[in-house]
């Protein structure tokens, strides 16, 4: 987090959208972590939140502090390991929405660029072409406006801050970002424009697919 950073979670009760035997689907507000940090003022976040009414629940997956939407959260070790594998082995469908600054010349397209941890600035990250990890996005667009375009985004890989610096590398950054966009673009927005809206997955008792949505506030 940079210097000039105070972390001040909102204090909005918790968004449950679904909860079955399995799992529990929670709505993540911007600027709330997922899990707790290291320094004692970073122990407020979504699962400890999560549970003090779900004693049970358990971690699958995470999104940015700054990223808004869906989040899995599962009741049980087994129900865990069922879905982290669908992580793994790529089975989880996963739409986000986000505003960036100016207009793709195309309607839509691929991004594939690797990325590794900018570790002297971390927790940013950065393409690297020798030593990155495969990071592949799809996007479309979805409108524009005067200034700005919203976007669709279908990341295939899951790699930390992945859609942010795609976005910044295709010439695009995403409105509020304040790690990669331009100051004068991240003080466009109080919060990061960016929103899990979707996501599609096997729900493990059933062994049926299941979908979710949540829709962007922006």
């Amino acid at each position: 987090m940079t210097a000039e950073f105070t972390y001040a979670p909102p204090t909005t009760p918790l968004d449950i959208l679904h909860v079955d035997a399995a799992l529990i689907m929670v709505n993540k507000p911007s600027g709330l972590l997922s899990v707790p940090g290291r320094a004692e003022e970073h122990r407020d976040c979504l699962i400890t939140r999560l549970q003090g009414e779900f004693p049970e629940a358990l971690l699958v997956h995470r999104l940015d502090m700054d990223t808004s939407g869906l989040m899995i959260f599962a009741r049980s070790k087994a129900a865990q390991r069922h879905i982290c594998k669908q992580f793994e082995n790529r089975q989880v469908a996963k739409t986000y929405v986000a505003r960036v600054t100016g207009h793709p010349e195309q309607s839509g397209g691929t991004i594939d660029l690797p990325l590794i941890v900018d570790w002297p600035n971390r927790p940013l990250q950065m393409v690297d072409y020798e030593r990155g990890k495969q990071a592949v996005t799809h996007w479309k667009v979805l409108s524009k406006d005067a200034d700005t375009t919203l976007v669709e985004l279908h990341p295939e890989t899951g790699r930390s801050h992945q859609l942010r610096v795609h976005m910044k590398a295709m010439g695009y950054p995403i409105i509020g970002d304040r790690f990669y966009a331009p100051k004068d673009i991240a003080n466009l927005s109080p919060r990061l424009l960016l929103h899990a809206e979707k996501i599609t997955f096997i729900q493990p008792d059933s062994g049926t697919p299941v979908c979710f949505q949540s829709p962007h506030p922006f």
